[in-house]
């Protein structure tokens, strides 16, 4: 058994793909690339693949990772990235993949944040933009948020999800914002969310999730997950 960390790109094409479908897809990907995908045994097998976080649809990405346990190894990993490659459709591209061994935890469970970077308009004519709005949701003890999900309305706070909100550029009523959010068993942030608590008046112009923050490296990673 060889288990392999892969990080990968989701872009504009793929980025209304839904998780399960994601999931699919890459299962077809490795069948047509030869290589030896271990599948769990049982009456119903699964393919022995597991994402760091869910991706939300129509989110891009460049730091995607997912584990997938091969049933018997293959080297190098630059010959896992090329044979992938060549199977999968454009708006997926794995970018790197490296061998990890198979006692450490799981990735999800090692996922702690995630940083976007968040383009959406502003419609207050104010010089200073959201930088008001930004420093009194980072200021705030608490957030009260509710959010319909299936006819079940959800209650929770908004603000412990959110670590660090930051602007990188803002020009007529256009800006880009960095977002580091929580992403852990306790909750997960949503972009889009965060940019309604601020106040901004219609859903952001594009979401790009573009760093997944582990608890520990993974080898050859810095602090931050990424090489």
């Amino acid at each position: 058994m060889q288990r392999v960390r892969l990080r990968f790109r989701r872009g504009e094409q793929l980025k209304y793909l839904g998780h399960l479908d994601l999931f699919r897809l890459w299962e077809r990907a490795f069948r047509r690339s030869g290589l030896p995908l271990a599948y769990s045994a049982g009456f119903s097998p699964h393919p022995r693949l597991s994402m760091a976080a869910p991706l939300p649809v129509g989110v891009t990405s460049e730091c995607e990772l997912m584990d997938a346990v091969l049933e018997r190894p293959v080297a190098p990993p630059t010959l896992i990235v090329q044979s992938l490659n060549r199977a999968l459709p454009p708006g997926l591209e794995v970018s790197d993949a490296w061998d990890v061994p198979p006692q450490l935890p799981s990735l999800q469970s090692l996922v702690r944040f995630a940083e976007y970077q968040v383009v959406a308009c502003w419609s207050d004519p104010s010089p200073a933009g959201p930088q008001t709005a930004i420093a009194g949701l980072l200021g705030a003890e608490s957030l009260p948020w509710q959010q319909q999900r299936d006819k079940v309305q959800r209650h929770y706070d908004l603000r412990p999800l959110v670590d660090a909100i930051w602007v990188e550029d803002g020009q007529e009523g256009r800006w880009t914002l960095g977002m580091r959010l929580r992403h852990d068993n306790r909750g997960a942030g949503r972009a889009e969310q965060v940019t309604a608590a601020l106040g901004f008046p219609g859903p952001p112009l594009s979401i790009h999730r573009r760093q997944l923050i582990l608890e520990t490296p993974a080898p050859g990673q810095g602090q931050d997950g990424h090489g």
